[in-house]
């Protein structure tokens, strides 16, 4: 499920648990708010997004709980860690996905952290949590492609 590189686009930081505890439904780019420390922290790739979400208080979206490392050189103009940074949105966007996270029991998580034209961008995708038989269940479901995935090599191997 791990999306091809564009050019122009550098990924800083992924969340490579979010397709293992969540079933993915839809997705969206969002623009974060930094301050000067953070930025270059960011790219210098020291961001951690493990149990990391996104949340929307007041029609504005905020990313919570994200560890963005401390910028040495700032000292101590630096900025705190695990902050809440406000999300770039249209108000279109934050009020349909609004309503689809407090209707469908749907949360709002991080996919990756990018640098898109020198500016900081998120991927929030729109997903619900999933149960302990659902991760075993797509585990399988991998297992089995990668099997006839092989199978098929081998075959095509077997002919020439």
């Amino acid at each position: 499920m791990a999306k091809k590189a564009t050019p122009g686009i550098k990924v800083v930081a992924t969340n490579r648990k979010a397709y293992h505890d969540y079933a993915v439904e839809d997705t969206v780019e969002a623009g974060l708010v930094l301050v000067g420390s953070e930025i270059k922290s960011i790219r210098a790739g020291r961001v951690n997004l493990r149990d990391s979400y996104a949340t929307i208080e007041n029609g504005e979206a905020w990313l919570l709980n994200a560890h963005v490392a401390a910028y040495d050189p700032a000292s101590r103009y630096g900025h705190e860690p695990r902050r809440a940074r406000k999300l770039l949105l249209h108000k279109g966007q934050i009020a349909r996905l609004a309503s689809r996270v407090q209707q469908r029991g749907y949360t709002l998580i991080p996919l990756r952290i990018y640098l898109r034209d020198n500016l900081a961008k998120v991927e929030l995708a729109l997903a619900r949590g999933r149960r302990q038989y659902d991760k075993r269940a797509a585990i399988a479901k991998r297992e089995d492609e990668r099997r006839v995935q092989r199978a098929l090599r081998e075959r095509e191997r077997g002919r020439r």
